[in-house]
C-alpha cells in the first residue's frame, strides 16, 4: 500500500450519493438515482456515475434521472487510501515488439511487421503490445492502426522528446493504452512550435496540439512515473475519452491546459502535479462550441487520486458536469488558480473527497446547479466562494469558506443537511439572480440589495433551510449576513449568524433609518430596532421560521423573529438550555427563533458539542 503524500489531511467523510427513490449501485459503490426531479428554474438535473474498472474505456454512464436531494447519512470520517492494483511488468509481454530509442538510431526487436520507420518517425499500424524504452531528444511515435484495433504501449524508462512535433501522436485506433511499467521514470517533451501537419480522413489538416496527442480513446495506467512538458500548447490531450487509473505518478507542465479530454476525463487514482501556465488544470469541453449537452460527454469524473493543481485559468473545468466522489479511495484535491477553482457550464456534484481551493475568481462555479452530497471542501476565493446561477443544494458534507466577497450566491440556496461555515466581506449567503420582472428576458441579474422601503433589488432569489448546521459571518461595509432578494424560510437545522466587529451598513446611520421595524420583524422585543439596510437578515419579501434553531449576533438587522438588545462578549456562550453558541466578536443585539424562545448567557457544561468546519463549536441538547 502506498502511503498518503498529503499526510496533514486527517478527515474525510466516506459518503455516497443517496437517491430520492429506487436506486442501483454500480461497481464503484456510487449510488445511481432513478427518481426524476425538477430543480430551481424548471430544469431537470441528471447525474452520471463511473462505469466499472474494466479496460472497456467507456468513461461514464449518465442516467437520465435526477440527482438525489435527500440528506444522506454520514459515515465514519476516514480517508480511504489508494491501493495499487496488479503491477504492470514487461515480463507479461515477453516476445512482443521492443522499440529502443537513442539519439543516433532506433532499433526494433521482435518485429511483428506493423512497425515502420521514416527518418525520425516510428509508425505503429496494428493492434498489439509494444515496449518503448531508451532515450532520444528528437523522435516521434505515431499510432495509425485500424479503427477496431487496441494498441498497448508499455513505457519502460522512456525519455523521448521531439524537436518539431509531439513525441506521441495517436492518429487512429479504437483505443490506445499507455502503461507505465512499475518502478520506471518516463519523460515526454514536445517542440515549442509545429512544422508538420496531417491530413484527416475528411481531407482537412490537423496539427498535434499537445505532447501526448490522441484523436481516439486514451487510457493511462500502471504505477510508474510520467513527466510531461507541453511547450507548444497542452500537456496531455485526448479528442475523445481520457481515462487514468491505477497509481501512476503524473507530472505535467504545459503552456495551456495540463490535461484535457475533450469527450471526457475519468480519473480513478494516481498522484498528480499539474501546472497549466495559461489554461486549466483538467478540462473537458465537448458541446461547448455548439452549446449542446451530449450524454456522457464534456464531463470530468474524479473518484480517486491525489492532485496538486496550479492553473493560470480554472483548476478543473467541464462543459457538461463535474463529479467528485469517493470510490475505492478518497480523492484529495488541492487547487490554486488565477481564475475559478472548479467550474462547469452546467452541473457540479461534490459527493465525496477532500477538496481545497484557492482561487482568484469564484472558488466553485456553475452556470446552472451545484450539489453537495458529501466530502470536505475548503475554499478561499477572490470573488464568490460558491456561485450557482440556478440552484445550490447542500444535502451533506462539510463546507468551509475561509475568504470570499460573496460567500455563497445562487438563485435558490437549499440547505438540507451537512455542515457549513462561511466568512465573507460582503454577503455571507446571497440569494439573487432571477429577474424580478416575470416578463423579463434579460437573464440573470446578480447583485442588488434588498429592503422593504424603496430598496428592492432588480432580481429575485430564495433561501430554504431545512437541515444541517450553518455558520454565516460577514464583516465590512454594506454587508448582509443572510440576504435574499425574494424570501428566506427556515423549517429545520441550525442557523448561526454573526456580524464581525467591523461589519456595518453605511445606510443604517442615515437620517430616519433607525428605530423603525418596517414590518420586517415580528414577535420581538421593542428594544431592538431595525433598519432599511440589512445586517443579520435582509430579504425583499420576508423571512419566516417554523422550526430549527436561529441565533444571530450583531448590531443591526432588517428582520428578526425575536430579538433582545443584550450586550454579548466574544468567546462567551449565549442561547438557551438546548442551543448555544460562542460568537467570535462582541456586540449589542441577539436575534433568535425556532426552538429558541429566549436567550441569555449559558453554562454549556453537559451539552453536546458540534464542531463546525471552521473549528468553532455549537452546543446542543
Amino acid at each position: 500500500m502506498k502511503t498518503l503524500k498529503l499526510s496533514n489531511i486527517v478527515w474525510c467523510a466516506a459518503l455516497t450519493l443517496c437517491a430520492c427513490g429506487d436506486s442501483s449501485v454500480d461497481s464503484t459503490g456510487i449510488v445511481a438515482p432513478n427518481a426524476a426531479e425538477s430543480d430551481s428554474a424548471g430544469e431537470t438535473t441528471v447525474v452520471s456515475n463511473p462505469e466499472s474498472s474494466s479496460d472497456n474505456q467507456g468513461s461514464t454512464a449518465e442516467n437520465q434521472s435526477s440527482v438525489s436531494t435527500e440528506q444522506s447519512s454520514s459515515t465514519e470520517e476516514v480517508i480511504i487510501e489508494q491501493v495499487a492494483s496488479d503491477p504492470v511488468m514487461v515480463s507479461e509481454i515477453s516476445g512482443d515488439p521492443v522499440i529502443t530509442f537513442t539519439n543516433a538510431s532506433v532499433s526494433v526487436s521482435n518485429d511483428n511487421g506493423c512497425i515502420a520507420q521514416n527518418e525520425k518517425t516510428i509508425t505503429i499500424s496494428c493492434q498489439g503490445n509494444y515496449q518503448l524504452t531508451g532515450s532520444s531528444n528528437d523522435n516521434q511515435i505515431i499510432v495509425n492502426a485500424g479503427s477496431t484495433d487496441n494498441v498497448y504501449l508499455y513505457l519502460n524508462g522512456l525519455q523521448l522528446a521531439s524537436a518539431s512535433d509531439a513525441p506521441i501522436y495517436v492518429q487512429n485506433a479504437n483505443k490506445v493504452f499507455l502503461l507505465l511499467v512499475d518502478g520506471t521514470k518516463n519523460t515526454l517533451e514536445d517542440a515549442s512550435t509545429r512544422t508538420k501537419s496531417y491530413t484527416k480522413s475528411n481531407g482537412s489538416s490537423d496539427t498535434t496540439n499537445a505532447t501526448i496527442y490522441a484523436k481516439d480513446d486514451l487510457t493511462i495506467k500502471g504505477s510508474g512515473a510520467l513527466t510531461v512538458t507541453g511547450n507548444y500548447n497542452n500537456g496531455i490531450h485526448c479528442s475523445n475519452d481520457l481515462r487514468i487509473r491505477d497509481l501512476p505518478e503524473i507530472t505535467v507542465k504545459a503552456k495551456n491546459h495540463a490535461i484535457k479530454g475533450k469527450g471526457s476525463v475519468n480519473i480513478e487514482g494516481g498522484y498528480f502535479e499539474l501546472t497549466a501556465t495559461n489554461g486549466d488544470g483538467i478540462k473537458s469541453d465537448e458541446g461547448d462550441d455548439e452549446g449542446v449537452v451530449t450524454e456522457e460527454k464534456g464531463i470530468v469524473v474524479i473518484t480517486g487520486g491525489e492532485f496538486n493543481i496550479n492553473a493560470g485559468d480554472d483548476g478543473i473545468q467541464a462543459y457538461n458536469y463535474i463529479l467528485i466522489a469517493d470510490s475505492t479511495s478518497t480523492p484529495l484535491i488541492t487547487v490554486n488558480s488565477k481564475g475559478k477553482g472548479i467550474a462547469t457550464d452546467n452541473r457540479l456534484y461534490i459527493n465525496g473527497g477532500v477538496t481545497s481551493v484557492t482561487s482568484g475568481d469564484d472558488g466553485l462555479h456553475s452556470n446552472m446547479n451545484i450539489y453537495f452530497n458529501g466530502g470536505r471542501t475548503t475554499i478561499s476565493a477572490g470573488d464568490d466562494g460558491i456561485h450557482a446561477d440556478s440552484t445550490l443544494r447542500i444535502s451533506d458534507g462539510s463546507i468551509n469558506i475561509t475568504k470570499a466577497v460573496e460567500g455563497i450566491e445562487a438563485f435558490y440556496i437549499r440547505a438540507e443537511g451537512g455542515k457549513t461555515a462561511t466568512v465573507a466581506s460582503d454577503d455571507a449567503w446571497n440569494a439573487a439572480g432571477g429577474s424580478a420582472d416575470a416578463n423579463s428576458t434579460s437573464g440573470s441579474q446578480w447583485g442588488g440589495r434588498g429592503g422593504p422601503t424603496g430598496m428592492m433589488s432588480g432580481s429575485k432569489g430564495y433561501i430554504i433551510i431545512s437541515g444541517g448546521y450553518h455558520y454565516l459571518y460577514a464583516a465590512g461595509n454594506d454587508i448582509d449576513v443572510l440576504d435574499a432578494n425574494g424570501t428566506a424560510t427556515m423549517s429545520g437545522g441550525v442557523l448561526l449568524l454573526e456580524i464581525g466587529s467591523s461589519g456595518r451598513s453605511s445606510a443604517m446611520f442615515a437620517p430616519g433609518n433607525q428605530g423603525s421595524n418596517q414590518g420586517g420583524s415580528w414577535g420581538g422585543s421593542s428594544s431592538c430596532s431595525t433598519n432599511m439596510a440589512g445586517g443579520l437578515i435582509d430579504t425583499d419579501n420576508g423571512f419566516s421560521i417554523n422550526g430549527g434553531v436561529l441565533l444571530g449576533f450583531g448590531s443591526q438587522t432588517e428582520e428578526y423573529p425575536y430579538c433582545t438588545a443584550t450586550s454579548y462578549t466574544a468567546g462567551t456562550a449565549y442561547g438557551s438550555s438546548n442551543a448555544a453558541f460562542k460568537p467570535s466578536s462582541s456586540g449589542s443585539m441577539i436575534i433568535y427563533g425556532g426552538e429558541v424562545s429566549s436567550v441569555s448567557q449559558v453554562d454549556v457544561s453537559g451539552m453536546t458539542e458540534v464542531t463546525l468546519p471552521n473549528g468553532m463549536t455549537y452546543y446542543e441538547k
